[in-house]
């Protein structure tokens, strides 16, 4: 077992990116903002997986702090063996949080197996969310407290709010309808089916200020700039441009 030290949680501060990475979309609000952050994370995204890497990759991005040999599972929380990766109900797999469905994008290289929106999901918690939309309220998931789910959404746990809302404005300010595959963009409704909509846009800005960025959630960030994709989900640096852009 490797020692967790060497992947432990650091403090990281967002703004050092900003006369770097960030620097074209400094300044800019709207669509302007929108468009010049597409053009930088799609450019700098010089390592794209295929989905089988994607599995060796979540075994980094995810790693328990608290315990190299594990993953957190993002729904239930659980810190889970990484060799526990499969399709059995009490495995973990390769959660689509923008759901593949909703533009029908696969699992082929490109959004099917973007790290940015894919996180380490317990193979029955996964089935429970299936490829609704995202909003509040429901019965509460059985193997993951906190989650809540109805006939056409899902309500993550707190802890995961933000991130859920975040990966899912990433998803939409990277993919636009160049590359081959479908304009992503998030809506204000549930059961958008294979539409490439995601909704409730309204919920997703309220989760993403009620849970910000955490220091996971910041270092995921990182590692898969990196390491892996070598571009970053802007709105974990700037929470703040989600509303400046919706």
């Amino acid at each position: 077992m490797a020692p967790h030290s060497s992947h432990s949680i650091r403090a990281f501060d967002a703004t050092s990116y900003d006369d770097t990475y960030y620097k074209d979309a400094l300044g800019k609000t709207g669509p302007a903002l929108k468009e010049s952050l597409h053009r930088i994370i799609s450019t700098t995204q010089t390592g794209k997986l295929t989905y089988d890497e994607v599995w060796d990759a979540l075994k980094d991005t995810d790693q328990d702090p608290a315990n190299s040999a594990n993953v957190i599972l993002l729904y239930s929380g659980r810190s889970a063996s990484k060799n526990a990766n499969g399709g059995g109900p009490d495995d973990w797999n390769r959660e689509h949080v923008w759901a593949k469905s909703h533009g029908d994008f696969g699992t082929d290289t490109g959004p099917g197996t973007d790290l940015h929106h894919l996180r380490p999901a317990n193979v029955s918690v996964n089935s429970a969310r299936g490829d609704k939309d995202f909003d509040k309220g429901g019965t509460e998931v059985p193997e993951a407290p906190g989650n809540f789910t109805d006939d056409d959404s899902f309500e993550p746990r707190d802890a995961v709010k933000g991130d859920v809302a975040r990966m899912i404005l990433y998803m939409a300010v990277r993919y636009d309808g160049g590359d081959g595959f479908p304009d992503l963009e998030p809506n204000d409704k549930v059961g958008n089916g294979t539409e490439p909509h995601i909704g409730k846009l309204s919920v997703l800005k309220q989760w993403s200020k009620q849970d910000p960025p955490d220091a996971f959630e910041k270092h995921r960030n990182q590692v898969i700039f990196d390491k892996y994709q070598h571009n970053r989900n802007p709105f974990i640096d700037h929470p703040e441009w989600v509303d400046e852009i919706w």
